[in-house]
């Protein structure tokens, strides 16, 4: 799965924060990023457990405390990692979770999304309708906006331009 987790991790940040300078870039980076390290490992593994994230969150604080512009791109990259436990059901297994609180064998743990393959047909469909409002949410179809995406990973919703 991808653009399941891409586009709810997009959507869920853009309805909480809205903010103008947020790194969707680094956003979607760490919404994908514990399936493929786990992927790679050959199963579910310490990416898909909770202390992940949080490991990668104090890494982020600590590398830039005093240095708010930095701290601010970066947090994208642990929240995306957060939004993925959720939206992959991580919590779902208690024993991959909150390893190594739950123990610190996994086994032949599978990755959460590997466990539901109906589901994911379905999943990656919303993901795609997602994307496909987050397209014209933020006129990326606009050169323009694409650029600045890619540059700056920001997005700004065509509608708050108009009210600024």
């Amino acid at each position: 799965m991808f653009l399941w987790f891409v586009g709810t991790a997009i959507l869920s940040v853009w309805f909480v924060f809205r903010d103008d300078r947020f790194d969707y870039r680094l956003l979607i980076v760490g919404s994908i990023l514990p399936d493929a390290i786990d992927i790679f490992s050959g199963g579910a593994w310490v990416m898909h457990s909770v202390l992940a994230s949080i490991a990668a969150l104090a890494i982020v604080m600590i590398a830039t405390a005093g240095r708010k512009p930095s701290r601010r791109r970066l947090l994208a990259l642990p929240i995306g990692m957060f939004m993925h436990l959720i939206f992959d059901g991580a919590f779902a297994s208690a024993r991959l979770f909150w390893w190594p609180l739950a123990g610190f064998s996994f086994d032949d743990a599978k990755l959460p999304s590997a466990t539901r393959m109906g589901p994911n047909v379905l999943f990656e469909i919303i993901g795609a309708i997602i994307l496909f409002w987050a397209w014209r949410q933020f006129g990326l179809s606009s050169q323009t906006a694409r650029q600045n995406f890619m540059s700056t990973g920001q997005l700004r919703s065509k509608t708050e331009g108009l009210s600024k």
